[in-house]
């Protein structure tokens, strides 16, 4: 009597509730893949199966299906005409157009932080920078993994002080579709031996620890251009050998 009483009211329990199991799977591989784009763990121009994804990710097709729908709508990515996608390819419009995006957005995230940030995130951000330095001082191979980490988590420390719902999702937004690009970068300046990140870094932690916020935009702006013009220089080198 008790066992039926117990299972009729499991019954009525799950008549309320809905599934989740397959909401679950689909927004863990959203996740995922939205994790390696703003990472740059693919790279620009490459064709990525939806087969070859459920593979890596041990699922079924359908959530990563569902997951790279939104990527497109998002235009992190770009449907091609045999049922898989692509990373958009870098080209000179499309940096110009990115670069203007988040010098414009994120440059008003980090005016409205520098009113917002105490002591304590100013200690947040200075501890990453530590971060920085000492992995940098390691003799060991180059980690962009780690660099690209670093770095994300850096400026979302400062985005998150803004106080804006609405910024942030659109920063968002513009790091998967520029993450490809960045990566890129980052082993350009390597193998160029370009001078450190950190530094810009620095110029705006200095900016906001005195609260000031026009020259924390400005610093922000200059370490956002720098892999932007960087890549636009070895776009327009490249494009002038074709033509010579």
């Amino acid at each position: 009597m008790q066992k039926a009483a117990i299972e009729k009211n499991n019954e009525a329990i799950a008549a309320q509730l809905a599934p989740v199991g397959r909401e679950t799977v689909q927004d863990r591989v959203y996740s995922e893949l939205r994790r390696a784009l703003i990472g740059g763990l693919f790279e620009p121009s490459q064709v990525l199966t939806i087969r070859g994804l459920a593979d890596a990710l041990v699922t079924s097709t359908m959530p990563v299906r569902e997951a790279l729908g939104r990527l497109i709508t998002e235009k992190a990515l770009e449907a091609l005409p045999n049922r898989s996608v692509r990373v958009p390819p870098i080209t000179l419009d499309r940096l110009d157009d990115l670069l203007r995006a988040r010098i414009l957005i994120e440059g008003e995230a980090i005016a409205l932080a520098a009113a917002h940030m105490g002591p304590r995130q100013i200690a947040t951000i200075e501890t990453i920078l530590a971060e920085w330095d000492e992995m940098r001082a390691l003799k060991h191979k180059k980690d962009v993994d780690r660099e690209v980490t670093l770095n994300q988590s850096f400026h979302f420390e400062i985005y998150r002080s803004c106080g804006s719902a609405v910024l942030i999702p659109m920063i968002e937004s513009l790091w998967l579709q520029s993450g490809p690009c960045i990566r890129v970068a980052i082993y350009a300046f390597s193998e160029a031996g370009e001078v450190d990140t950190a530094q810009y870094h620095r110029r705006i932690v200095e900016a906001l620890a005195t609260q000031d916020a026009r020259t924390a935009r400005e610093a922000l702006a200059a370490d956002i251009s720098r892999p932007f013009t960087f890549l636009r220089d070895k776009l327009q080198f490249a494009a002038g050998k074709d033509q010579a």
